[in-house]
């Protein structure tokens, strides 16, 4: 499989970047070693501002010390200094995680004036297959195919994709609403935008989508510890992509809904009573948690109508 040296590959992490060297793909490759659908976030990347912003954040939230953010991916940036590469291959999958990389990586490219053709390789439904799959989880050969595959994205398609990155950095996630339904290329991205809006609490209980089916999974599986919980949920979370820090967090906060019996993990009463729509847990559940510009608990999510209302 042969490419052009003068190809810049942006890739959604270092296992993807391993079966792009496996494949011989030849061009630079930078490697997006971040996670923005958490914390807050600035519209330009090549700042100053966004990085504080971000080492703060990670630095707080998850532990990662402000010099390991700039090893593994502020450094990456120096990538982009050469303005002489002739074509743009983005590398990221169907979920949440990889989307707001993806949006961010096209507002960076944008800002740098990268006027130049850019293609998308997003894995997803593959032909055979039940069930959604990352780039990491395909062969070789279905690798290939992918991006034999490319989509060149449009005018309109990076136009979208810079308007749905300003929203997010904005106060008000109510302005993505009449996006879910936008036609484009990026084939997942109305699913992505759902799966964010779903983020926000939910007026019965107090808890996200999310929060509420990693509370089911106790319910509906014989789940014998919090390791085996945490890989029930890395499995059955639909179109987030959340890795393994991020679904620790959310078990550690859940963890008040749970006890342990002699040999499995099940609700107690608290969790029951979510499942049953009983009791708010709002206050309870209430952090600084930053989804962009906008502050998770500012907001209620209707399940019935997918709308936000503002509190």
């Amino acid at each position: 499989m042969v490419d052009n040296s003068r190809t810049l590959h942006i890739i959604n992490g270092d296992s993807v970047l391993t079966s792009l060297i496996h494949l011989n793909l030849n061009g630079k490759k930078f490697v997006w070693r971040e996670m923005l659908c958490e914390g807050p976030t600035e519209i330009h990347l090549n700042t100053s501002s966004f990085k504080e912003v971000r080492k703060a954040f990670l630095s707080k939230y998850y532990h990662i010390p402000p010099s390991e953010y700039e090893d593994k991916f502020i450094s990456q940036f120096s990538i982009l200094e050469n303005n002489q590469y002739s074509e743009i291959n983005l590398w990221f999958e169907y979920d949440l995680f990889c989307h707001m990389n993806m949006l961010a990586a096209i507002q960076l490219l944008s800002d740098l004036e990268f006027d130049i053709p850019i293609y998308l390789i997003c894995s997803g439904r593959i032909k055979g297959e039940n069930k959604l799959k990352g780039l990491a989880e395909l062969t070789s050969e279905e690798v290939k195919q992918e991006y034999e595959n490319r989509i060149l994205l449009t005018k309109d398609d990076i136009e979208l994709a810079l308007h749905i990155w300003t929203l997010y950095n904005e106060k008000n996630p109510k302005k993505i609403v009449p996006l879910l339904s936008k036609d484009s290329n990026f084939k997942y991205l109305s699913s992505c935008l759902r799966a964010h809006l779903e983020r926000f609490p939910n007026a019965t209980t107090g808890l996200n989508v999310l929060e509420e089916n990693l509370l089911n999974l106790i319910n509906n599986y014989h789940i014998t510890s919090a390791h085996q919980w945490l890989g029930y949920s890395l499995q059955y979370q639909g179109y987030y992509g959340y890795g393994d820090l991020q679904m620790q967090k959310l078990i550690d906060k859940l963890s008040n809904f749970t006890v342990y019996t002699k040999d499995r993990l099940i609700l107690n009463e608290k969790g029951m009573s979510i499942i049953n729509n009983e009791e708010n847990f709002y206050r309870e559940m209430k952090d600084n948690m930053v989804f962009g510009g906008a502050y998770k608990y500012d907001f209620l999510y209707n399940k019935d109508s997918h709308k936000l209302l503002k509190l």
